[in-house]
């Protein structure tokens, strides 16, 4: 299992371009799961900037690696680091159960 952590996550109100998109993205969520592949997590939900939410159709999933350009990185502050830390024992927890049951 990738350690997502290991790159930096950006936070919630941050504003990216997708490679090959012609939008700007704005991050709504950290790790969603993809509804119809329900063991695809992705880094991140979002929606178009400016116009935002408009339904679930709107919403799309992304990983970091599809970012080509950030414009605006979202607030951050020690209640995100606490959420980050959660974050990473849950990750670390399960690569342990992980690699438990694979021997």
């Amino acid at each position: 299992m990738e350690n997502k952590l290991d790159k930096e996550l950006l936070p919630i109100g941050s504003v990216v371009q997708l490679e090959g998109g012609t939008k700007k993205i704005m991050v709504i969520g950290l790790f969603p799961f993809d509804m119809n592949k329900q063991d695809k997590v992705y880094d991140y939900m979002g929606v178009l900037y400016p116009e935002g939410y408009l339904g679930k159709e709107s919403a799309c999933m992304f990983n970091h690696d599809k970012i080509a350009q950030v414009y605006f990185r979202g607030f951050e502050d020690e209640e995100r680091e606490k959420f980050l830390d959660v974050v990473q024992q849950v990750y670390d927890s399960a690569e342990k159960t992980i690699r438990e049951q694979a021997n």
